[in-house]
């Protein structure tokens, strides 16, 4: 299983992304702060590596937060090696209790707040932005602006990008369209 890392502001924290058909955990997002002997076996193997002092796992990645007198070049390959291993059997099940969050208002929301924190920094870096126009049906409907409208890579962008971490983040979530 190939695994990607990405950087973060943070020197300390590193994201680690499995493919995209390979949750790390069930639903929604969990920080986890401190070792828990009764957390499922992945976790506990996280914990087991020397210097790892924060896990936050989201449906499409696991950041992982280190002490500062570690180096990241002895925690790669430990944090993607307990990835391949237990990513195979599933994800984990999120502790947290279920939100309440069935409602179209609370679909809606998650997804205005995925758009706000991942999508519109990335999209704005290349000149762009991204409008929510409307979720319905599984379809979540938005509008392209700026350099991103009639560019050639717009759809690319749209399916390929949105689409994906939006379906991934949010279950509810089937396609998404621009307007």
């Amino acid at each position: 299983m190939l695994i990607y890392t990405e950087v973060t502001p943070n020197p300390n924290s590193l994201k680690f992304i499995p493919p995209p058909d390979v949750s790390v955990i069930d639903r929604g997002t969990w920080e986890c702060t401190v070792p828990d002997p009764a957390a499922p076996p992945l976790v506990r193997a996280l914990w087991a590596i020397p210097g790892v002092v924060s896990l936050f796992f989201t449906r499409a990645f696991l950041t992982v937060t280190k002490e500062d007198t570690v180096g990241w070049h002895e925690l790669i390959p430990q944090v993607k090696e307990v990835l391949r291993s237990h990513l195979a059997e599933g994800p984990i099940q999120n502790p947290q209790p279920i939100e309440q969050v069935s409602t179209s208002e609370g679909v809606e929301r998650q997804i205005r707040q995925i758009l706000e924190e991942y999508i519109r920094p990335g999209i704005a870096m290349d000149g762009g932005d991204v409008e929510f126009i409307s979720f319905s049906d599984g379809v979540v409907r938005l509008r392209l602006q700026g350099s991103c409208s009639g560019c050639p890579s717009s759809m690319y962008t749209l399916k390929a990008g949105i689409e994906g971490l939006l379906t991934r983040l949010v279950p509810e979530v089937k396609a998404v369209a621009a307007e």
